[in-house]
């Protein structure tokens, strides 16, 4: 048996799997008030190395102290979120998990569809922002508490003209409506149409900064409009948008747990290959 290519595979391994845990981690702190803490972490960092350096005894001993009590101050503070991710790990398999994700996320779209027929129909503004990848807790921060299960008749309820929670974007995050009436950022783009109001604005915003899918309704003609990646899809039909939600919803997910699992069969062929037959 070669060992020599059972440790460089090993390390490629292991290079990737670490790779792939920061990847995750800066994608959880995007858009998030954690991303301001990851920066101080960097600018201790960078104080540190430059201490060794320049043999800065003094300004070394400081960064080591707030470095070990860091880690104990990060533990408190994020808690909660650690707690949740280890209950992720907790729930079951990945393929468990991504067949209830994606009827979980099917049961969304009907009940979104719902909401939009109706007020598509009768010309009421609504905003509605779908969180994916990217945190959206700054955001969340703005609007008004909710935590509610996704139902068509709370969403119309909400965006009811002249109601407390009419005014601003429902946030909806990990399949439940998490606030109502949040502040999202206005863009600047000139290419949007001037018709177009704040509504549209924030959607358009929205999407410069994050990944999340958002939903509007305009209150002028009741045409459905779509934002994701900088890009703003209008007049779109019931086809349109259920197919478009389901291509991101769903079948994007059962797409990725595809590529992981051949990924990974192909990582354990080379491995097989390389030291299949050596002694």
């Amino acid at each position: 048996m070669n060992w020599s290519n059972i440790l460089t595979l090993s390390n490629l391994l292991d290079i990737l799997v670490v790779w792939f845990i920061i990847y995750e981690v800066i994608i959880l702190l995007k858009g998030t008030k954690a991303v301001q803490l990851f920066r101080g972490v960097l600018v201790i960092a960078i104080v540190k190395i430059i201490s060794v350096i320049f043999g800065f005894t003094t300004v070394s001993y400081l960064t080591d102290q707030v470095i070990n009590w860091g880690v104990i101050a990060i533990i408190i503070i994020f808690q909660p979120e650690i707690r949740r991710g280890l209950e992720h790990l907790g729930r079951g398999s990945i393929i468990k998990h991504a067949q209830n994700q994606n009827v979980e996320n099917e049961k969304m779209i009907l009940e979104l569809d719902k909401a939009i027929q109706y007020m598509s129909k009768r010309r009421i503004g609504a905003l509605m922002t779908i969180q994916m990848d990217t945190g959206l807790e700054d955001y969340i921060e703005t609007g008004i508490k909710l935590d509610a299960d996704i139902t068509g008749e709370l969403l119309i309820n909400t965006f009811i003209p002249n109601t407390p929670l009419h005014d601003g974007a429902v946030i909806i995050s990990n399949n439940r409506v998490a606030v109502a009436a949040a502040y999202l950022p206005l863009s600047q783009s000139n290419l949007i149409p001037k018709e177009l109001g704040t509504r549209h604005r924030a959607a358009v915003g929205i999407s410069e900064v994050t990944d999340a899918l958002t939903i509007v309704i305009s209150e002028e003609t009741g045409e459905v409009s779509i934002t994701k990646n900088n890009e703003l899809l209008r007049g779109m039909n019931k086809d349109d948008y259920m197919k478009f939600l389901r291509d991101q919803l769903i079948t994007k997910q059962d797409s990725m747990n595809k590529n992981l699992f051949t990924t990974i069969f192909n990582w354990f062929d080379k491995i097989k290959q390389s030291t299949g037959g050596q002694k």
